[in-house]
C-alpha cells in the first residue's frame, strides 16, 4: 500500500467518541510492550505517528489512526500488564472488549505475539476471542530482529501449536527495526480491504 495520509484521528474511551467514517478498521491486539505503537509506524513509515513508550501499560486507550482516508488502524490498550492494578487491568480490558464485540467496521484483528516467547494466557484467550468473533486474523511475530532468523520457523511453529491456530491464519514475522514483514502484513490487509 502507498501511504499518501497517516493521522491521529481521534483517542477514545467509550463508544460514543468512536469516528463515524464508514471505513474499515484492523484493530492491534496484544499485551503490553509488545510492539503495537511500533508496527503503526513501521506500517505508515512515519516515525512518531503512534507514541512508543518504554513503560509497558503506556496505552490506556484506543487510539484511532486514519491512513489514505481509507482505513483505520486502531491501536488497543495492551493486555497482562503486572505492575498496574487489577481494577486498571479490568477496565483496559473491558474497553477493548467494547470495542471488538460492538464496532461493525471492525475487518480485521492482528493478534500482536513477541516471536522470542511463547504466547502468553492472555494470547491464547484473545485468539479464542478472536476466532469467536469470525472475524479475519492474522498473527504479527513481533521483534524478529531480536532472534536470527534460522530460528524463524521453529518459533512460529511454536507460536501456531500454543495457539492452536488454523491453516488460514498466517503468522508473520515483523521487525520494525529492520523494516521486515511489512508488505506481508499489508497483503493481509488489503486482502480484507476487498
Amino acid at each position: 500500500m502507498i501511504i499518501k495520509k497517516a493521522e491521529h484521528l481521534i483517542t477514545a474511551v467509550e463508544p460514543k467518541q468512536y469516528p463515524q467514517t464508514g471505513w474499515p478498521e484492523v484493530a492491534l491486539a496484544g499485551r503490553s510492550n509488545v510492539g503495537k505503537s511500533s508496527i503503526i509506524n513501521t506500517l505508515v513509515n512515519r516515525k512518531g505517528l503512534a507514541r512508543v513508550g518504554n513503560t509497558p501499560g503506556k496505552t490506556r486507550v484506543i487510539n484511532f489512526y486514519n491512513v489514505n482516508d481509507s482505513l483505520m488502524l486502531v491501536d488497543l490498550p495492551g493486555y497482562g500488564y503486572a505492575k498496574v492494578s487489577k481494577e486498571e487491568r479490568l477496565s483496559w480490558g473491558k474497553l477493548a472488549e467494547t470495542y471488538l464485540t460492538s464496532r461493525d467496521k471492525l475487518g480485521m484483528i492482528l493478534l500482536l505475539v513477541d516471536i522470542r516467547h511463547d504466547p502468553t494466557e492472555d494470547d491464547e484467550i484473545m485468539m479464542d476471542y478472536i476466532r469467536s468473533s469470525g472475524r479475519a486474523c492474522a498473527v504479527v511475530a513481533t521483534k524478529s530482529d531480536k532472534i536470527q532468523r534460522s530460528e524463524y520457523k521453529k518459533q512460529i511453529d511454536r507460536i501456531k501449536t500454543v495457539l492452536q491456530l488454523e491453516e488460514t491464519i498466517k503468522v508473520i514475522p515483523f521487525s520494525s527495526l529492520k523494516r521486515t514483514g511489512i508488505e506481508e502484513v499489508w497483503n493481509q490487509i488489503e486482502t480484507m480491504m476487498e
